[in-house]
């Protein structure tokens, strides 16, 4: 059941982390190929809010979950 409360706390962390910073990531799409040349566009991509209080729900589910067992 440590292993729970380990995996809770995790999740707590990372969803505070999204809901402090909003991290975003970067991608890559080809747009345009002829031979040997390649045209990319790059898109950053923000994570949203709701996945970050979505971990903090389900780290705190854990944390509680855990200590009744």
């Amino acid at each position: 059941m440590r292993g729970l409360q380990i995996l809770g706390a995790v999740l707590i962390l990372v969803g505070l982390f999204v809901l402090i910073r909003s991290p975003s990531y970067t991608s890559e799409k080809s747009v345009l190929k002829i031979g040997d040349v390649e045209a990319k566009v790059s898109q950053q991509h923000a994570i949203p809010a709701w996945a970050g209080g979505l971990a903090v729900l389900a780290g705190v589910v854990l944390v509680i979950g855990a200590r009744k067992v």
